[in-house]
């Protein structure tokens, strides 16, 4: 029987018409893929059972390099913002992964579907172990530079982790709960001196051999776990497998980066997010582009801005709180290198910031929508029309609807629960299980969907608008209000330079809205009195009266994850006595 990956393969590199030309350059076309995805909907073809990222995308790439079909820019372009840097191509990619790949199976002893935590900031070390566990079929789990001693405790023991790959900083947390973690073989430290207890990475993989047959995963076969947190309990193990993650974007047209082999893309976001997994990974490298990085210790405007004029980046991928923070600064003196596109994603992005944006750059943000479930379900495609506010249109692969609590579709405009078609056909992208939770992994389905437990509304165009998480809805005196439309009424007032909008008790009305608001520098010295009665003002004339803060607070900060998100739950916590 003809299998469907090596046909559908062939058809992205082999088979005619193989590239169009755009400016000079090669292009794939995608659309053919994404056609092909439609007869394997239909019945006609089928998706593949075996699929490997690394052996079936990566090293083919490495093959086109060596063919010279590719533009001689780099795979992979790190800096570190002090002088150093770092290139790769494809094949030195595959050269050094496979080095990678042989300290994890014959130095550390990991096996296929064994699970291995990586905690690293924005290293080169971070992408060479990502592609060595897709070689190996080792399970990546990583996490975020900002963890604590107890999150990792949490993470090692609730994941089986076998190995745990860190730098100096998180070393020491490491050991102080290495003890209670009874599945725990091997530490691995990137670092240039040494530790005991830990093997050096640095210094293994470069005296391993580059002899390394990548192993046979099924397209089903878990392939990252991602830890992510609710409003209540411990955080989640969420289970991406090599279908969601790495096949899924070979099917799903160009729709959100619409890259090329000659584009450079940045993306700023924290590697324990999966949006670095899918900008920083899988969707850049499908096209063949270069992905850019750097360290980046702290996400700061002049080093951004810098770079960006410095740096041949054509695509721009970072949270709204990026976007927030740079439009603060007086770009005028900025002259962007070779910037096209701009991408928002992690929570909405305030109109307010898109204009100012908009007005000092001259180029759009282009918002997406997703979750660490789902991946990117809806986007504002290039060339789309852009409605500030509106996360844009759902996905290729997905059918995303807006429903109510019986899992009724929702008509236009009216409000309900954002939801992703899971039956009869579970589509490709959407994760696989929550990990030893099979109560939670039923609960989140409802009908014939997922739900994501975001509200929204769809419009007569098929654009989505959010409102706000279920538990972010605020109820006053009867009123449903969303936190996001306050936000964007107050964030167009030039006073304010971020806000986060929460519930808070009232004896008379059960809640009412506050805001807590971060002052634009212009306005530090105001009388906070009458600036909090002149913000109420602007909102009561911007949106429906009864939706303006009754409480207005202002802070130096607001509290936020590692990825950019605001923790309303904290703020709103902290107002209802429950810290």
């Amino acid at each position: 029987m003809k299998i469907f990956k090596f046909w559908i393969l062939k058809s992205l590199w082999t088979r005619k018409p193989l590239y169009r030309t755009l400016h000079g350059h090669p292009r794939l076309l995608a659309s053919d893929v994404y056609s092909q995805y439609r007869s394997v909907r239909r019945g006609e073809r089928e998706i593949p059972q075996y699929f490997n990222f690394a052996s079936d995308v990566l090293d083919k790439w490495s093959e086109i390099e060596k063919a010279g079909k590719r533009p001689s820019s780099s795979a992979f372009w790190w800096i570190s913002g002090k002088g150093e840097e770092v290139k790769w191509s494809f094949e030195e990619l595959g050269f050094l992964s496979r080095k990678v790949a042989n300290v994890l199976t014959k130095v550390c002893g990991l096996q296929k579907g064994d699970r291995i935590i990586v905690v690293l900031p924005r290293v080169p070390e971070w992408w060479l172990v990502n592609v060595a566990c897709m070689r190996a079929g080792i399970v990546l789990i990583s996490g975020t530079s900002q963890l604590s001693a107890r999150d990792i405790l949490y993470r090692l023991q609730a994941s089986k982790a076998m190995c745990i790959i860190t730098d100096d900083t998180l070393a020491p947390a490491v050991d102080s709960v290495a003890s209670e973690c009874q599945f725990l073989k091997t530490k691995l430290i990137v670092s240039k001196g040494s530790r005991e207890g830990w093997l050096n990475f640095s210094e293994l993989y470069k005296t391993q051999s580059a002899d390394h047959s990548c192993v046979k995963t099924r397209i089903q076969d878990s392939m990252n776990i991602f830890f992510t947190s609710g409003t209540t309990g411990s955080p989640k193990m969420i289970e991406h497998s090599q279908g969601s993650l790495g096949f899924r974007p070979l099917l799903s047209e160009r729709y959100w980066l619409d890259l090329t082999p000659s584009d450079v893309i940045w993306s700023t976001t924290d590697t324990g997010w999966i949006l670095t997994s899918l900008t920083s990974v899988f969707d850049p490298w499908v096209f063949g582009s270069c992905i850019f990085v750097h360290r980046l210790p702290r996400i700061e405007s002049a080093a951004i801005l810098n770079t960006l004029c410095r740096f041949p980046i054509d695509t721009l991928v970072g949270a709204p709180t990026l976007y927030r923070m740079l439009v603060q600064n007086d770009l005028s003196s900025y002259k962007f290198m070779n910037l096209k596109h701009c991408v928002s994603g992690g929570e909405p992005l305030n109109p307010e910031v898109m204009e100012q944006w908009k007005s000092k750059t001259g180029l759009d943000i282009h918002e997406v929508y997703g979750q660490t479930e789902t991946g990117i379900i809806c986007s504002v495609f290039k060339g789309m029309k852009i409605k500030p506010g509106s996360m844009g249109k759902a996905a290729p692969l997905f059918d995303v609807q807006v429903v109510d609590k019986n899992a009724n579709i929702l008509p236009s405009g009216q409000q309900g629960e954002i939801a992703v078609r899971s039956k009869p056909i579970r589509p490709l992208g959407l994760f696989s299980e929550y990990v030893d939770n099979p109560k939670k992994t039923a609960e989140s389905e409802r009908g014939d969907f997922y739900v994501t437990g975001d509200r929204g509304t769809m419009d007569e165009d098929g654009y989505f608008w959010f409102i706000g998480r279920d538990d972010d809805i605020i109820i006053s005196s009867g009123y449903r209000i969303g936190p996001f439309e306050v936000e964007s009424a107050l964030m167009e007032h030039p006073a304010v330079a971020e806000t986060a909008v929460v519930s808070s008790p009232d004896p008379l009305r059960g809640e009412v809205v506050k805001a807590f608001v971060v002052l634009s520098a212009a306005f530090l010295s105001s009388d906070r009195e009458s600036l909090a009665c002149d913000l109420q003002e602007h909102v009561k004339k911007t949106t429906a009266p009864y939706k303006y803060p009754r409480k207005v607070e202002f802070v130096q900060q607001l509290p936020k994850t590692i990825t950019g998100k605001i923790k309303r739950n904290e703020l709103r916590n902290k107002e209802w006595g429950r810290m």
